[in-house]
């Protein structure tokens, strides 16, 4: 019988020795740790190592003194005990497979999102997610609606890096303003919004179409680290442009025109969006 009950236990995690300890302190009990390595059969140099086991784990109780006493927590006690166990480890496990597994797809897939306002909620859903780092470039058009919740990344530490198009303060993020968001803003017709959050996922997309406005969130990294990559050049850029400005227009002409018409499609930047 007694090696029935044993296996049975090892199921529920005990060890051999926790098992005999267990039911020993089952058959009578409050008794010493001397007593119960005698009655189990537990070795003498083991036995309080899997004493303290068992009291950790709140299979036993220990009354405190110079020579303390065992009791077990009762056998029904002990089984509702395991039961929770489990029941909250399945839950656990339920929860953390399907998120794995939800984020396992969201890394293969790019996410088509229409609509200014609904590009911007998933926009603040990036922001509120993030642990570490945001990039974000923006216009002050919708700098204004996702200041909040970025001020509120940066209270949790996260570091937030703004390229701003157009006259955009802040006290909380390093920004950035563009040399010629204007012109860009003329050039293309429209504002874009791009946001990486912890490098690793990101929205990007038109926003100046109202309802029309469309944009794409993804995980996969075969989009997310080239632009990611993108708007650290775009850094790099005003940062060499803030110290070498006359130079660099020197060669390039104002706000580089030169470079923009010779690698833009539309050279005669007229390039506009379409609904």
């Amino acid at each position: 019988m007694k090696e029935v009950i044993f296996e049975t236990l090892k199921k529920l995690n005990f060890t051999e020795y926790e098992a005999k300890a267990y039911l020993t302190l089952l058959e009578e009990s409050p008794l010493t740790g001397y007593a119960v390595a005698k009655n189990s059969g537990v070795p003498r140099s083991k036995i309080y190592e899997v004493l303290d086991s068992l009291t950790v784990r709140g299979d036993i109780l220990v009354s405190p003194g110079n020579t303390p006493q065992y009791t077990p927590v009762p056998a029904k006690e002990l089984i509702k005990n395991r039961r929770r166990e489990a029941e909250e480890n399945f839950e656990l496990a339920e929860k953390s497979l399907a998120e794995f597994e939800r984020s396992a797809n969201d890394r293969e897939n790019i996410w088509n999102i229409t609509g200014r306002n609904e590009i911007l909620d998933k926009v603040k859903e990036c922001i509120l997610s993030a642990k570490k780092r945001i990039l974000l470039e923006v216009w002050k058009e919708e700098f204004e609606e996702l200041e909040s919740e970025l001020r509120q990344a940066e209270k949790r530490g996260v570091n937030v890096t703004i390229i701003a198009y157009g006259e955009i303060e802040s006290d909380f993020a390093n920004v950035y303003l563009h040399y010629m968001g204007h012109e860009i803003t003329e050039e293309y017709g429209g504002r874009w919004i791009v946001i990486s959050a912890d490098d690793s996922e990101v929205v990007a997309g038109i926003v100046s179409l109202g309802k029309d406005s469309r944009a794409a969130w993804t995980r996969h990294v075969g989009l997310v680290m080239p632009i990611t990559e993108v708007m650290i050049h775009d850094l790099y850029l005003m940062e060499v442009m803030e110290r070498h400005r006359d130079l660099l227009e020197e060669s390039f002409g104002e706000n580089l025109v030169n470079l923009r018409r010779k690698f833009s499609i539309h050279p005669d930047f007229k390039k506009h969006y379409v609904k």
